[in-house]
């Protein structure tokens, strides 16, 4: 075992061998192959390439060497594609901190029982008044940021569960092409996470409308790694054990208190809403949404057409239920 290895348990170190092909042995060179390929993307800037960094994209590819790299060029390319998302990245930002504060994201204590690290969002707690769309998903990135520093989490992955109780109509028009588009490439296509499941519950039926619009946008493995549970926590509990979950989800253990996670990275600032403006920051972040352009989707910028969404089957959701991969 590798240095860089130090940080994983025994039965982590054997998943990583066996799943993810780590081989401690030429950890070293798989990570230089990956960073000699740096010179062949002179239009991007790599801030960063050292050994602990390179190595938590070739285990989001497992190992895969040009896999990774592109994953890499791609973590940086979206950074720089979308320059003003990145300013003032920090937890005490007014519009990530007031995300974080509402439980954007959360985290639940315990792990499930393969060594993931579950996520929660209820969706019905954004408040439209004092942050944007776009600051949920600064808040969430910027959550992840913290997270994969652990090599526990960059081996064993994440899932995420979202609750969509209460969710509005109004609310769910606000999600745009433009932003499912620019949430898609900064989770699914340019950062180093491995995601083992995303479930949604309680989804109405204008979410599963959506839902069938970006389906078509998403990586044939991450379709097969989301599950549409509706009112049926039963089926959420055949993969996530329910003495793990909070209340909400059906689960054994207390309600889930939405700070907990804004608590860890804000510590005591948690308190501190001195810096907050709602009228500067939410200025802000709408002028970053209305100038969205990642390119590698290529759809309208216009919002569903609610005639459209009303015309749809509630009852097509049973058609979709994926199957269960845990690859």
């Amino acid at each position: 075992m590798t240095h860089l290895q130090a940080g994983l348990s025994p039965e982590t170190l054997e998943k990583a061998r066996l799943e993810l092909n780590e081989n401690p042995d030429t950890l070293h060179q798989d990570i230089q192959e990956v960073r000699d390929m740096v010179i062949t993307r002179p239009d991007i800037g790599f801030l960063r390439t050292d050994d602990a960094f390179i190595l938590r994209f070739l285990r989001a590819r497992k190992f895969q060497h040009f896999e990774a790299f592109r994953l890499l060029a791609q973590y940086f390319e979206y950074r720089q594609q979308n320059l003003d998302m990145f300013k003032s990245f920090k937890a005490t930002d007014p519009g990530i901190k007031q995300a974080l504060k509402d439980g954007f994201p959360g985290g639940l204590a315990n792990l499930d029982h393969y060594g993931r690290k579950i996520l929660v969002l209820f969706a019905a707690n954004w408040d439209q008044s004092r942050y944007t769309l776009v600051d949920i998903l600064r808040a969430i990135l910027l959550s992840l940021e913290a997270m994969i520093e652990d090599p526990e989490l960059q081996v064993n992955g994440f899932v995420l569960i979202i609750d969509w109780s209460n969710f509005t109509f109004k609310q769910a028009s606000k999600l745009t092409p433009s932003m499912l588009r620019l949430a898609i490439e900064g989770l699914q296509d340019s950062f180093p996470a491995r995601f083992g499941g995303i479930h949604f519950v309680n989804q109405p039926w204008y979410i599963h409308a959506l839902y069938t619009v970006i389906r078509p946008f998403l990586k044939e493995k991450t379709r097969k790694r989301i599950f549409l549970h509706g009112n049926n926590l039963n089926s959420l509990h055949q993969l996530i054990h329910p003495e793990i979950l909070p209340s909400e989800f059906g689960g054994m253990l207390p309600p889930y208190d939405m700070g907990t996670w804004a608590r860890t990275l804000l510590d005591h600032e948690y308190d501190d809403d001195s810096e907050c403006n709602a009228d500067s920051y939410n200025t802000s972040a709408k002028d970053i949404e209305k100038e969205l352009s990642p390119k590698s989707m290529k759809r309208s910028q216009s919002v569903v057409d609610p005639g459209v969404l009303k015309r749809m089957d509630k009852n097509e959701e049973e058609n979709m239920q994926p199957l269960l991969s845990l690859d």
